[in-house]
């Protein structure tokens, strides 16, 4: 795999886990008591900054247009809180 690959690849990574990060800086909350806390508010937030900001630069560098970034974002996020909504807190759409 060449570097560009490698640069989509990490991006991807990153991206998701982002998701998964936000998800439960979030959403935890309406699962447990101690996210309710001004710490986790605080500091649960500073991983998922940083995790979407490299992950949008490394985007950006792959692509060189912001507009292919936005649906890719889109479409992890959806998929991702699907996943964990229906897995944490056993909810489906309905």
């Amino acid at each position: 795999m060449n570097d560009k690959a490698w640069l989509l690849v990490i991006a991807l990574s990153m991206s998701f886990v982002g998701n998964i990060f936000a998800w439960f800086h979030m959403n935890a909350q309406f699962k447990w008591d101690w996210a309710r806390s001004q710490w986790w508010i605080l500091l649960g937030g500073l991983p998922v900054g940083y995790l979407f900001y490299y992950s949008t630069r490394m985007f950006y560098e792959y692509f060189g247009e912001y507009w292919a970034i936005r649906p890719i974002g889109f479409g992890i996020a959806t998929i991702t809180f699907a996943i964990l909504t229906a897995l944490m807190l056993g909810e489906l759409p309905n």
